[in-house]
């Protein structure tokens, strides 16, 4: 297991939230506040300087907001995770974050201990997104939907199977080996899967599809 420090930058225009929210952070063993940006602009001066793993960025900050600076931190600095921190939790905000590259989104009244597994998830290579956030996601997509036609139908009989299989919990190594897949094959699945859904993550998928009737809720 990998027992560097985890290096964040903390970027949002209220001193107060960033010292909230430092205090919250330092408390966590393994990771080191490297550096605060009132905004967005200032947050990608200091991520060419100190190369974080982790920007953990609002999204409403003055000259350029959230967003853009996290397709900037994406095309400039790509070995930085993106980890939004925000008061928004509406779809449109998460779709628009994750679009720009976000490795992650948080509503800013979640838990010490879910900003924790978060950050531990995107550094890991994992995109996190609050269970609320996910929520939320699944329920406007479902509502786009037409009138008379399930969001299934979006996706090919194979999909289908294999969305089932992840919400029952298998995981990749299983799904490949009882489809007679290779795992890689399996994995390319799942990455159209959430492309087409725009769900990104596990959690995301299994919720999809409880609420579409693929598989029994609990």
């Amino acid at each position: 297991m990998n027992t560097a420090a985890i290096r964040v930058l903390l970027a949002d225009d209220h001193t107060l939230v960033r010292n909230g929210i430092r205090a919250l952070l330092e408390k966590i063993q393994g990771v080191e506040v490297v550096a605060e940006a009132v905004d967005g602009r200032e947050a990608l001066e200091l991520i060419e300087a100190k190369r974080p793993d982790v920007a953990l960025m609002d999204i409403n900050m003055p000259g350029l907001n959230g967003i853009e600076t996290t397709a900037d931190i994406k095309r400039r600095f790509p070995e930085t995770r993106v980890l939004i921190l925000s008061v928004h939790s509406a779809g449109d905000f998460v779709s628009q974050a994750l679009r720009a590259g976000a490795s992650g989104y948080l509503p800013k009244d979640a838990t010490p201990m879910e900003l924790e597994f978060a950050l531990r998830a995107v550094v890991s290579g994992e995109t996190y997104l609050s269970p609320r956030v996910s929520g939320d996601l699944v329920d406007r997509f479902v509502r786009s939907a037409g009138a008379g036609q399930s969001p299934l139908d979006l996706l090919t009989p194979r999909q289908r199977e294999i969305l089932q299989l992840i919400a029952e919990g298998h995981s990749t190594k299983q799904i490949a080996s009882r489809l007679n897949l290779s795992v890689k094959t399996v994995e390319s699945h799942r990455a159209l899967l959430m492309e087409r859904l725009g769900i990104h993550d596990i959690a995301g998928l299994a919720l999809f599809a409880a609420r579409t009737g693929l598989v029994e809720r609990d």
